[in-house]
């Protein structure tokens, strides 16, 4: 694991608020099922995890280049930061 520090973490909400908590808000729209989520620090926004079909997370990322999730699955504590493509 690269020892490299993100920048990117001062820009993020730590206790932001999940948009829609009870999954990936684009999945949901389509009826779509998901495998893992990812919260983004910046907004809110909940997506599915690029082992799901739809990769909305990442495809968040590339449409708002928002850097930094976390993972939004119970237990979990990890964040990742897109652009320095390295966990936080």
């Amino acid at each position: 694991m690269s020892t490299k520090a993100c920048a990117h973490l001062k820009q993020v909400h730590q206790n932001i608020k999940a948009k829609t908590p009870n999954g990936c808000e684009e999945c949901m729209k389509m009826g779509s099922d998901w495998v893992h989520l990812r919260l983004c620090l910046t907004c809110g926004h909940v997506g599915c995890c690029d082992s799901s079909p739809n990769k909305h997370a990442t495809k968040h990322f590339k449409a708002t280049r928002h850097p930094v999730i976390r993972s939004f699955q119970p237990g979990e504590d990890w964040k990742w930061c897109y652009i320095d493509n390295i966990m936080v």
